[in-house]
């Protein structure tokens, strides 16, 4: 079981940095790969970035590679998504997901956050 809970969405502009956090609860979380994935309108979930439990295996969509990082914390049960040079196009709602397999699919992650809306005017 695992709880997750995204923050620090915002309205930013184009060029401009967000840290996306995700504090997760559950017996097992700091065993759980995590991943942050998003939703923009009309358009399917996609993966956006994923982290094994250690953190030391990490992946980025290519459409963020270079932009965005990913991290997490054990010590504070949190995973962070570090987004730089923002852009217009990275408006969505942004996901986290937990569980206990790593991957880079949304079928991968049983456990879900409410998400948090990302908006990036130009």
């Amino acid at each position: 079981q695992a709880h997750l809970v995204e923050s620090g969405g915002g309205l930013v502009q184009a060029g401009d940095s967000l840290r996306l956090s995700c504090e997760a609860s559950g017996r097992w979380i700091r065993t759980y790969a995590m991943g942050w994935f998003r939703q923009g309108p009309g358009q399917k979930r996609q993966f956006v970035a994923a982290i094994n439990w250690s953190g030391g295996v990490t992946h980025h969509s290519d459409s963020v590679k270079g932009r965005f990082t990913i991290s997490r914390d054990n010590a504070k049960n949190t995973g962070y998504l570090q987004m730089d040079s923002l852009k217009p196009e990275d408006t969505a709602v942004y996901y986290c997901a937990a569980d206990r397999t790593y991957g880079t699919s949304s079928r991968d992650f049983g456990y879900w956050g409410q998400g948090t809306q990302v908006t990036v005017s130009s």
